[in-house]
């Protein structure tokens, strides 16, 4: 497990960024990551979800104007203000994944996206209140960020940015693919499937290598639309995630359902 420190900490960290930003509108890109992820999770609209740092709120729109009754929380208590000001019907509250204040066995679904390596230390309760509060079949979507050879040059890329080669506030943990199944496996999940994914290609860092309309860097239309290349850049990426995908991914994602005892 390596970590990853920044100039500033998880709260702060969080909180300036949904703070700058609007609160999404719902995610319209089915092929891209996280939706295409949650929607292999959610196979039906068949019981209550759970979303674990919604943030601005991409997913949680999505599957509320898709009809599904879904909440979602967040520990950042701006991004929950600015979801509340969208849309007034969205279930959406401050919480913790540490220690939630829900019932045993409440949610069909859990969808934590991006969650748990903000987690130094309590990642392990975290991944057992999240089967706590999962109904016995349940499935769990989660996404981690990977420990490889893209996630020390993006951490390369910041250090350089700041002009810094080493920073003092903690900022994620990073794990291999065995080191993040482990920690399932050890709260009882029984894993289906383990995907490299990019959310954000190390080459879209780089505005040659984007799509004509995503040239200036607009976070919410990437966060709808996905991390859109140009045609150089999806070949060049396809050609790193057909045969160095554990490399050049910077998240696992991970679906996982929880068994009869």
């Amino acid at each position: 497990m390596r970590t990853t420190y920044r100039t500033s900490g998880v709260k702060e960290y969080w909180t300036s960024r949904w703070a700058d930003i609007p609160a999404d509108f719902a995610m319209t890109n089915l092929a891209a990551y996280p939706l295409k992820y949650a929607l292999q999770a959610v196979s039906s609209n068949d019981g209550p979800i759970l979303e674990a740092g919604c943030g601005a709120g991409r997913i949680l729109r999505y599957f509320h104007q898709h009809g599904h009754d879904i909440t979602g929380i967040d520990f950042v208590e701006v991004a929950v203000r600015k979801l509340r000001e969208a849309d007034q019907a969205l279930k959406v509250e401050v919480g913790d994944i540490s220690s939630l204040r829900f019932a045993d066995e409440e949610f069909r679904y859990l969808l934590a996206f991006g969650l748990y390596h903000n987690l130094e230390h309590t990642l392990e309760e975290a991944v057992k209140e999240s089967w706590r509060v999962l109904q016995v079949g349940g499935f769990i979507c989660a996404s981690f960020r990977a420990d490889n050879l893209q996630t020390r040059l993006s951490d390369w890329l910041a250090a350089r940015k700041c002009g810094k080669s080493t920073q003092g506030e903690f900022h994620k943990l990073n794990l291999t693919r065995r080191e993040f199944t482990t920690v399932f496996e050890r709260a009882g999940f029984v894993i289906d499937t383990v995907s490299p994914v990019e959310n954000m290609p190390i080459l879209y860092k780089f505005s040659f290598f984007r799509s004509h309309s995503h040239k200036v860097f607009d976070e919410n239309k990437a966060r709808a639309e996905g991390y859109r290349m140009s045609a150089l850049g999806q070949v060049l990426q396809k050609y790193l995630m057909r045969f160095f995908a554990d490399q050049f991914c910077n998240i696992y994602v991970l679906i996982a359902r929880k068994a009869c005892n």
